[in-house]
């Protein structure tokens, strides 16, 4: 599958909240105002996967926090998954926070989600804690770290 990362537009908005809401249990699911509101904080940034044809194929919405970063979320449409989409957008995730002077990386995903952390563990990330009530009260998450490792400097 052809495509490639991108920063955000305003004009994503919408089609970026209706992946969220198709990607995950309304439980989960961000309202609009949520999704606008981690996208907007000073330190986020957010990086959209844009087919050949020219539709969204997912997105990630991602901060730096001083020496370390956090994964908000990340979504890719069902037809898109298993293709290296989200292991892209993934990756240009890292980079930027790596640029931004970060030595590490966070996130969270429900405990019962077996696909995402098995893809989080292939991408060297490991269980560091479990939150009890994490997502809406009712469910546990588990938060995934890993240290990103610098580039030696090729002179």
């Amino acid at each position: 599958m052809l495509f490639r990362i991108r920063k955000f537009e305003k004009a994503d908005f919408d089609t970026l909240w209706q992946i969220d809401q198709a990607c995950f249990d309304p439980q989960l699911a961000y309202s609009r105002p949520e999704l606008a509101f981690y996208m907007r904080r000073p330190e986020s940034f957010t990086l959209v996967a844009e087919g050949e044809a020219g539709g969204v194929l997912g997105f990630i919405v991602a901060e730096t926090r001083r020496k370390s970063g956090h994964i908000i979320t990340i979504d890719v449409v069902a037809e898109a998954r298993r293709t290296g989409v989200g292991s892209a957008l993934l990756h240009a995730a890292e980079d930027q926070l790596l640029r931004a002077g970060t030595t590490a990386v966070a996130l969270e995903t429900p405990v019962n989600n077996d696909a995402a952390i098995r893809f989080y563990k292939q991408k060297g990330y490991f269980v560091e804690k479990t939150v009890a009530g994490y997502y809406s009260g009712q469910l546990d998450a588990l938060v995934m770290t890993k240290e990103l490792a610098q580039s030696p400097v090729k002179l």
